[in-house]
């Protein structure tokens, strides 16, 4: 994803070759630092690799609980659906005991 933006890979600081001057820099003062930067470089991009990774991670699961989510709300909705018919049917029947009640005496 980031590669685009990079300009230099570790190998083309590796491979770069510098004029000498004659009031140019220490060659070997150059190279180490040239190493330092290309360790560095190469640690930052193994870096980004595992934050893709675990960016891509996280991604699905984030996905997966959203549909899970949605799974649940629609089963809870069939649930509350289902419960206001059954308090119908248990009102229902309360009141026809409450009848019979009257009708019949208390026992």
């Amino acid at each position: 994803m980031y590669r685009g933006k990079v300009q230099l890979t570790s190998k083309e600081i590796l491979e770069k070759d510098f004029m000498i001057d004659t009031r140019g820099y220490r060659l070997q003062e150059v190279d180490e630092f040239l190493d330092q930067v290309i360790k560095d470089y190469n640690a930052m991009n193994e870096i980004i690799d595992e934050l893709e990774d675990d960016k891509k991670v996280l991604s699905d699961e984030n996905i997966a609980l959203k549909q899970e989510i949605r799974s649940l709300k629609m089963k809870l909705d069939a649930l509350k659906s289902t419960d206001d018919g059954n308090n119908s049917s248990a009102d229902v029947l309360r009141r026809l005991s409450n009848l019979e009640k009257i009708i019949y005496g208390k026992e």
